[in-house]
Parts: structure tokens; C-alpha cells; sequence
């Protein structure tokens, strides 16, 4: 079936209900998808183990980015490719957030403090004009520790509390039955497998719905031109730093508090996203329940 050169096949089945038909032709109907519309980008800031702590970032942050598919595609994507070509010519560089904040590798372009700061200005920009959904879980380690001693994974505590409030947010939008894909970056094989047995463990009913999640984790190689990993791992650290420092001028975070998953909805943007979009473990004494 021929298309118009104007028109663009749906990316949802569903959702195109008829292609546009061509001359002598009549629309087909595509079946409904068994994927869901969400795509979920997930990294992390500081290291998850309890034997070696480091005082001056002393938590593990995981965090979610939850994607519609049509916005990534068509506006996350090609925002992230422009700023690749505008800035090294090329698109084959991946954004990493400690590597841009060191000046290391590609990343050591900058003449002077200011053209940095520029640098991340625009990418700030870019976050902040990308619709998605942030969840996340930043994990006190000295607590942790003392609490728990070693034996806990504070990757694995993270991920549970994630993965719970993403089937809330995926129930709310009428997408909780539908498969539902989570990147997360490869580690090592020692590290992956103990993850993925988590995952699977953790979605097979071992959470607090005590019910079958259909999501299914995808492991990307470090090197992926994934423009959803790369914001990921632009939002863990600010994260990280607000919870460490909550008094201290955080621009990237002033951003990321509108992408939270709240109470309240679209109206409430920005608030209600304490123990909610956002949870810290373990929680401070002082915070009562929400």
C-alpha cells in the first residue's frame, strides 16, 4: 500500500485505527499492540556498595525517566541530535554527566568557565523542555549501613521501590497490563545477572501489589547512542545533591522538581512528590508518612 509522501505511519497501531488509503484503496485497521506506550531509561549516581562509603557523596541514587513513546521519538531524539551536531559536529559522542562535568575526553572543549556552563545551560534546556516523568529513589548509605550492616543492595532496594511506583504511574494512564520495556545500562555480567534475577524475581510477585508486573528489563551497552539513557544519567546526580545538600542552589534540580510522579497530577507539578516520585531510604526520622 502506497502513502502519501506527507503522511507518517502511526506509531501506535491502535492509535492510527486507519492508515490514510491511497487511490482504489481502503484504510486498514491495525490490530492493538500488546506493548505499552511508555519506554523507561533508567542510571545511576554513585557506586552501591556498603563496605566503602564515600563521605562526600555518601548515596546511591536510582533514577526512572518515563518516556511516551511519540514525544521521545519525534522531539527528545532529534532535540538531542541537533545539540550533538551544533556543538561537535557530529552525533556520535555519548553525554555522560561526569565526563562533561570533569571536561574529560570529548568533553574538553570548553576555552573558558563560561562556554561550560553554556554547554549545560542548553542541556538543562533541553531537559526541561522534554516532557517525561521522573521517578527515583536515592538510598542513604550511612543509614543503610548502620541499620542493615553490608548484607543489603542498595541497587536492588532502589529498584524495587521504582518499579513499584512505575506500575502506579502506568496504572493511573491505563497502561499496567501492557508490556512495558526498562533500559538499564550493563554493568559487568556479575552485576547484570544479579540484577536481572532481582527484576524478575521482584516482577514474578515479590512486591507489595503482590501481582505479575509485565515488565521486561533490556540491558544497553555502555556505548549506545540511547539519547533516554544519556538523559538519565544527566538527572541522577543532581538528584543525589539536593537530598545532600537541600539548602544549596541546585538549577538542574529547580528543573527536575516539575518532572517528578506526584500527587495531584498535572496541577500539582512541582509539589507532592516527596515519598512519592521521589523516595529516600531510609527515611529520615523526622518525615512522617505521606
Amino acid at each position: 500500500m502506497s502513502m502519501p509522501d506527507n503522511q507518517q505511519l502511526p506509531l501506535f497501531e491502535d492509535e492510527g485505527r486507519e492508515y490514510p488509503p491511497s487511490s482504489g484503496e481502503r484504510g486498514i485497521v491495525g490490530p492493538e499492540s500488546s506493548f505499552g506506550k511508555y519506554i523507561v531509561y533508567v542510571d545511576e549516581s554513585g557506586d552501591h556498595s556498603l563496605k566503602t562509603i564515600d563521605a562526600n557523596y555518601p548515596v546511591f541514587v536510582l533514577a526512572f525517566c518515563i518516556f511516551h513513546k511519540r514525544h521521545y521519538s519525534e522531539k527528545v531524539v532529534p532535540a538531542l541530535e541537533k545539540f550533538k551536531f551544533n556543538h561537535f559536529g557530529h552525533d556520535q559522542i555519548v553525554l555522560h554527566e561526569h565526563e562533561i562535568r570533569k571536561e574529560r575526553g570529548a568533553f574538553n572543549i570548553f576555552r573558558s568557565r563560561d562556554e561550560q556552563l553554556n554547554f549545560m545551560a542548553e542541556l538543562t534546556t533541553i531537559i526541561e523542555r522534554s516532557n517525561f516523568i521522573l521517578v527515583s529513589c536515592v538510598i542513604d548509605k550511612r543509614d543503610l549501613s548502620e541499620k542493615t550492616g553490608t548484607a543489603e543492595n542498595p541497587y536492588h532496594i532502589a529498584l524495587g521501590f521504582c518499579l513499584e511506583t512505575l506500575y502506579e504511574f502506568l496504572e493511573e494512564k491505563g497502561q499496567h497490563q501492557k508490556r512495558t520495556h526498562v533500559v538499564v545500562e550493563r554493568r559487568g555480567n556479575k552485576e547484570d545477572n544479579e540484577l536481572e534475577l532481582e527484576f524478575r524475581r521482584f516482577c514474578d510477585g515479590s512486591n507489595k501489589f503482590s501481582a505479575i508486573l509485565p515488565f521486561e528489563v533490556l540491558f544497553s551497552d555502555k556505548r549506545a547512542m540511547s539519547s533516554g539513557l544519556q538523559l538519565a544519567d544527566l538527572v541522577a546526580r543532581p538528584i543525589g545533591l539536593h537530598v545532600l545538600r537541600p539548602d544549596q542552589g541546585n538549577r538542574a534540580f529547580d528543573v527536575l522538581r516539575r518532572k517528578f510522579y506526584c500527587d495531584g497530577g498535572r496541577e500539582n507539578v512541582g509539589q507532592g512528590y516527596e515519598n512519592m516520585g521521589l523516595k529516600i531510604y531510609p527515611r529520615p526520622e523526622s518525615e512522617k508518612p505521606r
